[in-house]
């Protein structure tokens, strides 16, 4: 990682800012002409452009491969400082994807005037709303059953309070232990069973209300560690999934739905530079939101005030989005009924 990276912080990031950065997906970009999405007539596309910068949603999973397998492996300075790479595996902890309802009949793939090929997905309505707004449940330890029972309560009531926000294509809370989880390249396939346009979706059919946590636990440290309980620090980071974000803010039925994602209290100076903005040919989704567990504060974060602050910044991000799209995410109560921040 060059010394550019991280400019914003002087010479000296935290181990949180290093964790945060390497678990930002950067995804490959696609370059569609505008006139392929003319006739949805949708809200969420900007408008007055020759072309939109989007991504495949297959194109993020496939991202996840490796940290799936092997972890990601982030460098963390000890208090005695030494330098080793802690790995985390990537499990998902919860996902909507909203499709503008305009989409939800059928389309058909065309070329425009130029002879570029326009390639859409089509599903339609008649997949029942059971479906639409079902929430996955694994058993589970009674341990985090006293979590799962009050989260799990008030699911299918938000659900159909969430029409304004666009088509509620995938609902999805994991609520098993994490020991009976896998990671997020197999809950990916699995989903997609009976959600076949989670592989084949693009980031411009998605409404801004679209998202997804991620929960990160460590797997193993090299070099290993004999005490490694300063290590057992977990992680829960929030990403959105519609390309709107990048284009223009957005302000839907009375909610600020974009404004937990701003750029205005600074939050993307904790991901670095490269993060903030985009590679040429890619698009990355740094954290919007953060959630922690068995964090050590003396060994993640700096003792700069800012440091805190923004971090504290990112936790009631999250905290303010779910309240605002009135979703009781059942890994954030438990994570922040323990967190140490």
């Amino acid at each position: 990682m060059s010394s550019s990276s991280w400019s914003c912080f002087g010479n000296s990031p935290s181990n949180l800012q290093r964790f945060l950065q390497c678990v930002t997906p950067v995804i490959p970009s696609q370059i569609l002409p505008q006139s392929c999405f003319n006739d949805l007539n949708s809200k969420w596309q900007p408008i007055g452009k020759d072309t939109i910068e989007c991504f495949s949603l297959k194109d993020l999973w496939d991202r996840f491969y490796e940290w799936s397998a092997y972890g990601a492996g982030t460098s963390v300075e000890t208090e005695n400082g030494e330098t080793v790479v802690h790995y985390y595996v990537p499990y998902l902890s919860a996902i909507q994807i909203y499709t503008n309802k305009s989409i939800a009949a059928s389309r058909n793939r065309r070329e425009d005037s130029d002879g570029v090929e326009c390639e859409s997905d089509s599903w339609s309505d008649d997949s029942g709303s059971d479906n639409l707004c079902r929430s996955v449940s694994n058993d589970s330890s009674k341990s985090w059953d006293a979590i799962s029972e009050d989260s799990s309560s008030e699911q299918e009531g938000s659900c159909q309070a969430k029409d304004k926000l666009g088509h509620l294509y995938l609902n999805y809370t994991e609520m098993s232990s994490p020991y009976q989880r896998v990671p997020l390249m197999e809950k990916i396939p699995e989903l997609a069973e009976s959600y076949p346009e989670l592989m084949t979706l693009k980031s411009v059919d998605l409404s801004p209300a679209s998202w997804m946590a991620v929960s990160w636990y460590p797997i193993y440290t090299i070099p290993s560690r004999k005490n490694d309980k300063d290590m057992e620090a977990c992680f829960l980071t929030y990403h959105t999934l519609s390309s709107s974000f990048q284009d223009s803010a957005m302000e839907h039925d009375g909610m600020d739905i974009d404004k937990d994602v701003s750029c205005s209290n600074g939050w993307e100076n904790i991901v670095g530079e490269d993060c903030k903005e985009k590679k040429s040919g890619s698009i990355s989704l740094p954290p919007f939101g953060l959630a922690t567990y068995k964090m050590q504060t003396d060994i993640w974060l700096n003792t700069d005030p800012e440091d805190y602050e923004r971090i504290s910044y990112l936790c009631s991000a999250a905290d303010s989005w779910l309240k605002q799209l009135n979703i009781d995410h059942h890994d954030f109560n438990f994570f922040t009924s323990n967190s140490t921040l």
